[in-house]
Order: structure tokens, then sequence, then C-alpha cells
């Protein structure tokens, strides 16, 4: 065999191993805090711990109103921790409802060895937690890029009122093959989270709200999304918004509002 051509062989195989290795490096870029880090924030809230299973604890946020109209229980995107994510929280506060962020497992104080059906699996623990305080007719899944696969799978194995997804994947193997079109990510992939799949199955009405001009997941992809149940999924266009910005534009607060307020 051409000696040139064995290169590029086992060069493209190392390229397969390394990628199958350090992939949570690029998937995951938590920031951490110590145990003892103190939240301060200017508006009642409340530290949680979730014990989901021996040696691993979810860490969260429970942002407080009087009287509230439900609960805002809110998956965050793949970076940081809910030590900077929290101040979304007024998003939602301001219209009357009580907010919880949780970290996922090594972000912020969460503890424990992350995979797919573990971090899907501690979510189920915190929303069954929640719905002993809150009724489900009363609580809003949301779910910001990474964190929108997570809270398709809880809205369609539950019953919350609604399910909003903010700047979501079709799935996540499709959103990796823009960058990567030449791995065979299917078998490469130790995180698939299926919100191709799991909206399916989600019977309450699921809003998206996308940016037009997001690079990092196209609109294209909430548009395939909004096609596989067209009746159940209302597909709002940020006009300019790109994949991090939505919060800076007025129409994403008038749709959060009238979200809420319905």
């Amino acid at each position: 065999m051409n000696p040139t051509l064995l290169y590029i062989i086992g060069a493209y195989l190392l390229l397969l191993v390394l990628v199958y290795l350090v992939q949570e490096r690029f998937i995951f870029k938590p920031e951490k805090l110590r145990q003892d880090f103190i939240y301060k924030y200017d508006f009642p809230f409340k530290e949680l711990f979730f014990d989901v299973e021996e040696g691993v604890r979810i860490n969260g946020l429970h942002f407080t109103v009087p009287k509230p109209l439900g609960l805002v229980l809110y998956f965050h995107g793949n970076t940081r921790s809910i030590k900077g994510w929290a101040r979304y929280a007024r998003d939602f506060t301001r219209y009357g409802y009580d907010v919880v962020l949780v970290d996922y497992r090594g972000f912020g104080k969460s503890t424990g060895k992350r995979s797919e059906q573990k971090l899907l699996s501690d979510m189920q623990f915190v929303y069954d937690t929640l719905a002993v305080q809150y009724t489900e007719h009363h609580i809003i899944v949301y779910g910001r890029s990474l964190g929108s696969g997570f809270a398709a799978k809880i809205a369609s194995d539950n019953k919350p009122r609604y399910l909003i997804l903010d700047a979501p994947y079709f799935s996540f193997k499709k959103a990796v093959n823009r960058f990567l079109p030449f791995l065979p990510t299917r078998f490469l992939l130790r995180y698939h989270l299926r919100t191709d799949k799991w909206i399916r199955h989600v019977n309450c009405h699921t809003y998206i709200l996308h940016g037009t001009r997001d690079w990092l997941i196209p609109i294209q992809q909430s548009e395939a999304l909004k096609a596989i149940s067209p009746n159940k999924i209302t597909l709002i266009r940020i006009e300019g918004g790109g994949h991090n910005n939505l919060p800076s534009f007025p129409e994403y607060h008038n749709f959060i509002r009238d979200i809420l307020k319905y």
C-alpha cells in the first residue's frame, strides 16, 4: 500500500481516538465552585441540594416571588455555572414565576461523573422533587442550547404546562456534524441528546425561540423540530438574534411575557 495513504489512514484513526477521548472537554465548559462558595443576589433566593445518589449532589438556586403563578425549571447551556446563569431568573420572576436553576455534574458545586443517562436521571430527580411542591400544570420547563435536550426529555416523560426551548439543536449529532462532517459521529459521540426523538412525545405545547443569525446552531434545526409536530410547536424567530444574545432583544422578553401570561 502507498506509504502516503497509510500515513493518512493512521492519522485519521488517531484523530478518531482523540475525538472519542477528549470530546467532553469540548462539549462541557464548566465553571467549578468551592463547596463553601456563597451566592449573593439582590432578589430573594435560597440554595438547593439534590442528593440523587450516594456521593452525588446536584446544586441549585431557587428564586422566589410572593404568591407565585408557577415555576420555571431552567436548564442552562454548556458553559459556566448557575452563579452566572442566575441573572436570567429575572426574565421570569418579573412575571410572577419562581425559578429553579441547577448545575449539571461537574458544574459549580454539583458532583459526580457525567454520562448522558446520568445527567438525564439527575434532571428527572430534580423534576420529581419540585413536583411535590408545585403541581405539574404550573411547571414550565425551559432549556437553553445544551439544556434544550434535557428539557425536551423531561417534558416528554412528564406533564408540565409548557416546554420552552431556546436555540435548540435537532439532535446533538446533527449539531456536531456541522463542524466535523468527515467524522463518523454516530459512533464516536458519547452524547446524542435526541431532541428530535423526545419532542415527538411531548404532550404540552412547545415554544421554540431561535435567532435568525445563530451561527452555532442555525435556525433550520428549530424549523426541522417544528416540522415534527407542527400543531404542538410554535417557532418564534428573533430577527437578527445570534446564539448567545436573545435576551438583549425586546422581542424575546415580549414573547416570554406572552407565554407566561397565557
